[in-house]
This record gives C-alpha cells, structure tokens and sequence, in this order.
C-alpha cells in the first residue's frame, strides 16, 4: 500500500520535531525517525492501529499508537492517508 501524507499531518510533524529540538536536537530527530518508521509498517501491516470507535467508519479511520505520540490515518483505495499526528498531552488534532 502506498502512504501519503495529509498537509495537516505535515505541520504536525514539524510542529513536533521544533518543539522538542528547542529543548533536545538529538531527541528530536530520534523521535520523528521512529514515528516515520512505525508509518512506513502501515505499507505492510495497514490495519495495525486501534479501530477510531467515533468516527463514521471506524474501521477505515485508525489510530497508531508510538511512544507518546498518536498518529491518526485513513486506510482507504489500497493507501494510507496520514491525517494528524499529536503527542499524548495534546487534544486530539482532527476537532
């Protein structure tokens, strides 16, 4: 399956990576090469994440779960479509 990446979910990954590079560089690239490889096991394992329970259609809208950080995706048409991406102490992005 192919994955591509909502502008959104784009922001969030920089939004992410600047926070925590303010505070730690080193970190920050460790943390947003992992959430990318735990993305990149979508292409093989699509139905991975957590089934959204309210969303329309819960089981296309699912939630992959990485350290502290959430990453909400749509399976749908053989592809993944990252939506948001959003650490724990965060709202959920998508509202």
């Amino acid at each position: 399956m192919s994955i591509h990446y909502a502008l959104e979910s784009v922001k969030d990954l920089e939004r992410l990576r600047q926070f925590i590079a303010d505070k730690n560089p080193t970190a920050a690239s460790v943390i947003v090469n992992e959430i990318k490889q735990a993305i990149k096991k979508l292409g093989k394992f699509p139905l991975m994440g957590v089934e959204v329970a309210n969303e329309i259609n819960p089981k296309d809208i699912r939630d992959l779960f990485i350290g502290h950080y959430t990453v909400r995706y749509l399976v749908a048409n053989n592809a993944i479509f990252i939506l948001r991406l959003w650490h724990d102490k965060e709202n959920e992005r998508n509202k």
